[in-house]
């Protein structure tokens, strides 16, 4: 779109900007790369309902524990499933909404219910033994005790 200033000069339209700037010294015409097709409608969007919604979790660290939280409200204990292995942990659960058979049309619907899956990659070692997970107030902390690698182990190269 171009547009013209108090001289009546044309400005440069957008893409000859972008190209001028990513030109180099010689004056060779630059390609500028054509521009991304706009995103499908949501409407056209094809939802698989079988992919879990994931959980949004904090982890952080202090001097000696690995702490993960991640808000779990609505979820029963016992319907939470917390495994850990080669270092990953992974929470798992059902988010239920209740029943609402009487319920003839949404007006807005921005609660995921359903299964939900999280897999992390933990950022340090943990104790796998040193576990402790509580669920209360509707946030689920899961405490590790950190292996202290302080001690670098000299490797003998033959």
């Amino acid at each position: 779109m171009a547009r013209k200033n108090r001289d009546d000069n044309l400005l440069l339209e957008e893409d000859e900007l972008t190209a001028a700037f990513l030109g180099d010294d010689s004056g060779a015409p630059v390609q500028v790369a054509e521009q991304a097709e706009a995103p499908a409608a949501e409407d056209d969007w094809d939802e698989d309902d079988s992919v879990p919604g994931q959980l949004a979790v904090d982890v952080y660290e202090t001097k000696d524990k690995l702490v993960v939280k991640a808000r779990t409200a609505g979820v029963n204990r016992n319907e939470l499933d917390v495994s850990i292995s080669d270092n990953q942990l992974t929470i798992k659960g059902t988010l239920s909404s209740g029943t609402e058979e009487d319920v003839e049309n949404y007006f807005l619907q921005e609660c995921y219910w359903g299964e939900f899956s999280r897999s992390i990659a933990l950022p340090v070692a943990v104790k796998e033994e040193e576990i402790e997970a509580v669920l209360k107030d509707g946030v689920l902390t899961i405490s590790f005790g950190k292996l202290q690698q302080d001690t670098v182990k000299k490797i003998q190269v033959q």
